[in-house]
This record gives structure tokens, sequence and C-alpha cells, in this order.
């Protein structure tokens, strides 16, 4: 076993033992806090692949931005009173059904890559390094995907701005 295996193991125990630390804690500060060395180990099995722009991104968004906005979101919120909330049936189910037709779909049109985009001549003319090749396949293959999941994102952002402000009214 060589020096490759033995770093891939490692990153790959670690990102999944972290993960499941992340969803199986009941304090929402901690599950944030097990998701920072998820996300680095994860990027280190992007270096592993020699995939080092996908890396870099892997550290700068999840592991910078989006863990301060976690960290805001928890905070924004009183923990005590999220906790003492009861979630009906039916909202659970809501969210339930709404999540799984969000999810089937991303993998539906990610795996079909049903809606190539307008530059899929452009990137086939310009030579092909790591950064071009992601470049070329998001706005070609996964165009609808990765817009579907930004807005995914923004929805989410909207959401979290109007719990607050109903917090703040309240």
């Amino acid at each position: 076993m060589g020096l490759h295996e033995i770093m891939f193991y490692y990153f790959a125990v670690v990102a999944v033992v972290t993960a499941l630390l992340a969803i199986s804690r009941p304090n929402p500060v901690h599950s944030v806090l097990f998701l920072v060395p998820c996300f680095f180990h994860v990027a280190g099995l992007f270096v592993l692949l020699g995939a080092e722009f996908l890396a870099a991104i892997q550290i700068l968004v999840p592991a910078g931005a989006l863990m301060v906005l976690y960290l805001f979101v928890v905070f924004l919120f009183n923990l005590s009173e999220v906790r003492s909330r009861t979630i009906t049936h039916r909202q659970a189910s809501l969210a339930g059904i709404v999540a799984v037709v969000l999810v089937f779909m991303l993998v539906v049109l990610s795996v079909r890559g049903l809606f190539p985009g307008p530059f899929a001549e452009l990137v086939q003319v310009l030579p092909p390094d790591n950064t071009m090749a992601v470049g070329g396949s998001l706005y070609t293959t996964f165009l609808f995907p990765f817009e579907l999941a930004s807005l995914i994102l923004l929805v989410v952002m909207f959401g979290a701005i109007v719990l607050a402000k109903r917090e703040e009214r309240e």
C-alpha cells in the first residue's frame, strides 16, 4: 500500500466520521463545527484526484463563507425557543416531499445532462485544463442543475431572513 492510498483512506475516513458527527450532534453549534474538518478533508480528496481547482473552491466557499453563514444563522435564532417549538406532521411531510422532489430533479438532471448550455462550441475549441474542464461542464452539460442549485440557495437565504424578521416582530 503506497502513500497515495494511505492518504486516500485517511481523508475518506475522517470526512465520513466528521460528517456523521455533524448530523448526529444535538447541539447545532457542534454540528456546524464538525463540518469544517469534513470540508477540509473532502478538499484533500480533490487534491489526491488531481483537481486542485476544486480543492481550492472547496476550502474557500464551504469552509470559509458558508461556515460563517451557518454560524450566523445558528446564533441568530434563539436555540431554546427553536427546540421548544413543535413541528406538525403536515409541515414535516410537506418539507420532506419538497426536499425529495428537489433532490430527485438535481440527480436526474445532473446524470442525464439534459440541457446543454450555449457555450458548448467554445469549450471544445479551447485547450483543456482543470479549471477549464470545470467551467466548461458547468456552463454546458450541468448548466440547468447549477442554476437550480443556486436558486435553492437563494430561497433558503430568503427563508432565513423572513424567519429572522418574524422573530423580531414577536
